[in-house]
């Protein structure tokens, strides 16, 4: 494929390539409607000619709030083609923490979704928020609204008429977005992308245009995507994982499904039929908790034919994964169960998914084999926002459960002495926006990366995960523990939601549970159980033997210094809304354990 100089430029060719063809579908009213390429640029160059209009110059910041959805993808193609800088925020992002990520960037313009996020960028510039004990506020000037009468007594102008503005003086500003993208290399700032803070204020990742192709021209190498391929889309764009996958897709010329939302997921997935899916654990977690509950309120014949079923796709699995030929008798008994259980499951995926892509987290083991069973390939991958976002990925021919992959083309990655994964590439940043000290500490002298993460690498050059280096717990006894491989085992449990495994100085591990109420009250109703209100699960004792016999099956496979003492079980699930999950869906550890600090200490006290 040809070698880009930037982002835009990239767009533009392949929408010049692909002409008529579809770039993008998204359901609006019930109904699905799909979008050109030639289309798409031409809104993309009246965005671009209304920013201008507004004296948006090269290097410029631009915020952008909003959840995903077509108009964030060719706002974003907007600012980089007249060389200003996105700077992506979640739309779930509380007041302060936008407020601070206006203040960092010194954005000057907004463009947000709603009316919701015009009273947040509004409050940051007029109330203000505080940032180390003073007072600050946002340098943001314009706010412009995607939705169509969300400026209503705003005061904010909205994206349509930003465009029509840009359409007026297009042939007159045409020239200077030319010359602009023309003007833009591969060292040039594309973005600022701000960390999700799961330990503090998040600091500002500095991306070039440079490390988003280098990403994008080393997985497309490895023929995960197609031309004219569909791919699903509904993980947040702030999230340098979803705006990786959309680059490629702009990259390869794939066509875009946007789902309407996280709630409408499995129809929107049935209909949009994609070829793939890409998405973070958490949502394979509730896919697989699905599939368990609806075993577990069958019938006893259908929870057989279902056990069998999974019995012969792990066989078969085990041969795949060892390389080995598949029996004849084993190929019948396959294709039997894949008319009988797996086509079902592929059907919730939409029918013709060939795998599954997951990152952002660690995924347990126990559920990319489960898929696999069912004869659908999870490729787990691994990288960070400070990588762009990927280091490593398992593929098609090349894939080790329980491993993130192999590195990329170009990409350098090593175990330090301590353990750390440290990292180096053309797909590397360069550090954090004006944090000189955490830049420093990040990146050494011969521009290694550290991750921040510890993990192994094997014979064969498959990286392997086991913690992140700063939640490694010590007991009081001297023993190191990843809190990560107990988790992942813990939420792989039929009727366990979340978990967080606390031990750090102390003589022995707890866990703190959440449940998954809809697979407990599967549970109750096989057993005709009246379990009352879900407020009330947690406290039910039958409950409690639940969880209690599958922490134990956890433990059975754990030493005896990790395994989990005492254990206890939350009111309610975790959520991004009460702040105890980044919106990438990754646990807060600190604010879950001071949160629930009480409950912890009545563990050690038992």
């Amino acid at each position: 494929m040809a070698r880009y100089e930037n982002l835009a430029q990239m767009f533009f060719a392949q929408a010049a390539r692909l002409g008529g063809r579809p770039r993008y579908r998204a359901k609006r009213q019930g109904r699905w409607n799909e979008v050109t390429w030639e289309d798409s640029e031409k809104r993309v160059r009246e965005i671009a000619a209304g920013l201008l209009t507004l004296g948006v110059a090269e290097g410029d910041r631009v915020a952008l709030l909003s959840s995903t959805r077509p108009e964030w993808v060719e706002v974003d193609l907007a600012i980089l083609s007249i060389g200003a800088v996105t700077v992506p925020i979640y739309q779930s992002t509380l007041p302060a923490e936008c407020g601070y990520i206006l203040w960092d960037s010194d954005a000057r313009v907004a463009i947000v979704e709603n009316e919701q996020q015009v009273a947040k960028v509004r409050a940051a510039a007029t109330q203000g928020f505080v940032v180390d004990g003073a007072a600050a506020k946002s340098a943001v000037e314009t706010v412009i609204v995607i939705e169509p009468g969300a400026a209503d007594g705003t005061g904010a102008l909205t994206l349509a008429e930003l465009a029509a503005r840009g359409r007026a003086q297009l042939g007159t500003l045409g020239p200077e977005i030319e010359r602009r993208i023309a003007a833009r290399r591969r060292d040039d700032l594309a973005t600022i992308v701000y960390t999700s803070g799961t330990t503090g204020p998040p600091k500002g990742v500095v991306q070039t245009h440079g490390n988003h192709l280098a990403s994008l021209e080393a997985v497309a190498k490895l023929g995960l995507a197609r031309e004219g391929d569909v791919d699903f889309l509904f993980l947040p764009l702030a999230h340098s994982f979803a705006r990786m996958l959309e680059y490629l897709g702009l990259y390869i010329g794939t066509v875009t499904a946007f789902a309407q939302s996280i709630d409408t997921l499995a129809v929107d997935m049935a209909e949009a039929r994609p070829d793939y899916v890409p998405a973070v654990p958490r949502v394979f977690e509730k896919i697989y908790a699905r599939i368990l509950t609806r075993r577990e309120s069958s019938g006893v014949v259908r929870r057989l034919v279902f056990d069998g079923a999974v019995a012969v796709g792990r066989r078969w699995s085990a041969h795949i994964q060892s390389q080995r030929s598949i029996p004849p008798t084993l190929r019948v008994l396959h294709a039997v169960a894949h008319q009988l259980v797996y086509q079902k499951i592929h059907q919730v995926l939409g029918g013709r998914v060939r795998y599954l892509v997951s990152g952002g987290a660690p995924l347990s083991r126990e559920i990319a084999e489960f898929f696999h069973a069912m004869g659908v390939l999870t490729l787990e991958g691994y990288g960070l926002t400070e990588t762009t976002p990927v280091l490593t990925v398992n593929q098609p021919t090349a894939f080790k459960f329980g491993t993130v992959g192999q590195p990329l083309s170009g990409v350098e990655v090593r175990i330090a002495e301590d353990g750390e994964i440290i990292a180096r590439g053309p797909n590397v940043a360069k550090g954090y926006h004006q944090r000189p000290v955490e830049t420093a500490e990040a990146w050494d002298a011969d521009g290694w990366f550290h991750t921040g993460d510890i993990g192994t690498i094997d014979e064969d050059g498959f990286l392997q995960i086991t913690d992140r280096k700063k939640d490694l717990l010590k007991t009081s006894g001297g023993k190191y523990i990843a809190p990560q491989k107990i988790e992942n085992a813990l939420k792989s449990q039929p009727h366990v939601s979340q978990a967080v495994v606390i031990g750090d100085g102390r003589k022995y591990c707890v866990g703190l549970i959440t449940l998954d109420v809809e697979a407990v009250r599967a549970w109750a109703t096989t057993r005709a159980l009246g379990l009352g209100d879900d407020d009330e699960l947690h406290r039910r004792r039958e409950v409690v033997d639940l969880i209690g016999e599958e922490v134990a099956a956890v433990n059975r496979d754990l030493a005896s210094f990790e395994s989990i003492k005492y254990f206890r079980i939350l009111p309610r699930d975790f959520t991004v809304e009460t702040g105890e999950l980044t919106p990438s869906l990754k646990v807060k550890r600190k604010l879950v354990t001071e949160r629930y600090r009480d409950v912890i200490d009545s563990m050690y006290r038992d």
